[in-house]
């Protein structure tokens, strides 16, 4: 039994960090791949508020863009929201595209509520699908993830920031 005992549990410890090591390196071969694929705007397709599908190919050429991962009652992106609200005229030369994995009445009324539905160069989006996170690699709310007017990568920001912090990036 001892003789057994001394095969075993060697072989189970050598299968178990096996184990680990694959996950390990699968994870991060997968964050690897996630920013490749983020470098420029990948493709995307969500549903709008008015009931239309707006996808990458929406997006306006030459021109900032500026993803905001939301959700309607989280406090910090209201705040995010009503920041934006406050200083919109900072951001008339940006497209912006707030994204949330909620029902599209849901955002409509946080649009509304926010007072951001009539301006053009802002969308809403609903990811029903919850592709969104998966595809652009995020993980807390709110998130923003910034490209230049090449739809190149600037950068990925977790949790609230200013305004103008915002515009300095997105006019690099």
């Amino acid at each position: 039994m001892k003789k057994y005992l001394k095969i075993i549990i060697p072989l189970a410890v050598i299968s178990l960090l096996s184990f680990m090591g694959y996950k390990v390196v699968s994870k991060i071969n997968h964050k690897k791949e996630v920013a490749e694929n983020i470098k420029t705007i990948p493709v995307f397709s969500y549903e709008n508020i008015k009931g239309g599908v707006f996808t990458h190919e929406n997006l306006k050429k030459d021109t900032p863009t500026l993803f905001i991962y939301f959700n309607s009652e989280c406090k910090y992106c209201n705040e995010e929201a009503q920041m934006i609200q406050e200083s919109i005229v900072l951001l008339q030369d940006f497209q912006l595209v707030f994204i949330s994995f909620e029902k599209p009445a849901l955002i409509k009324a946080f649009a509304t509520k926010k007072q951001l539905t009539t301006y053009d160069n802002i969308n809403f989006l609903s990811d029903t699908k919850v592709t969104f996170s998966t595809t652009f690699d995020v993980q807390s709310l709110p998130c923003l993830v910034l490209y230049d007017k090449n739809q190149k990568l600037i950068e990925k920001i977790k949790g609230q920031t200013k305004v103008e912090t915002l515009v300095k990036k997105l006019q690099k």
